[in-house]
């Protein structure tokens, strides 16, 4: 048996009937990918649309949300602010009955002494309704003079040199509530 040679097989001419199908094969389905590929873009970016409404539905929710709570923050804060000094006149109420009774006894009594217990007695009560609601009085009394809590309103001669920039004498007592400063004492400060 003798070897052919590739030479020697006769090859198949290629018909055109068939080129062109092979072509139309090769092109049908690269269109068939492209057609493909577009449906995909288009299908993520109709993903895309419906996550970015839902996105923006969202906000706008939270938006609406956010809304209400700061108008009813509000509403509770003005409730507050309108309902806070109710407790305060209300406890002031009872020291209010003992300056009325005070005032009717100082009529009728001739005990002096009698009236100045009673007056003192109310005075400690009205102290106590003070410090109950943190209002403290400012300490002056051989206190450095410190004008974050007082107020010079004069200076004098200090008899000593260690009441050089002390507090010598007090005409107004001042108060803080908590840490706030709501009245400065005013001071004779020595120089």
């Amino acid at each position: 048996m003798s070897k052919k040679k590739p030479q020697d097989i006769p090859q198949a001419e290629p018909q055109g009937d068939n080129v062109t199908q092979v072509q139309d094969e090769v092109l049908n389905t690269e269109e068939q990918e492209t057609v493909e590929a577009q449906q995909d873009i288009e299908k993520e970016i109709e993903t895309l649309r419906e996550k970015c409404a839902d996105l923006a539905d969202k906000n706008l929710r939270m938006m609406a949300e956010f809304d209400n709570y700061r108008r009813r923050t509000n509403k509770e804060k003005l409730e507050l602010l309108s309902t806070a000094g109710e407790r305060i006149f209300k406890d002031m109420l009872p020291l209010i009955d003992d300056f009325e009774r005070a005032r009717q006894a100082m009529q009728t009594t001739e005990d002096i002494q009698a009236v100045r217990e009673g007056i003192d007695l109310i005075y400690q009560k009205f102290i106590g309704f003070l410090e109950k609601n943190d209002v403290k009085q400012i300490p002056t009394e051989n206190a450095d003079f410190d004008t974050e809590y007082h107020e010079a309103i004069t200076t004098f001669p200090a008899p000593t040199a260690e009441q050089k920039g002390k507090v010598i004498d007090c005409t107004q007592k001042g108060y803080t509530l908590g840490e706030k400063v709501i009245r400065y004492a005013k001071v004779v400060v020595g120089e």
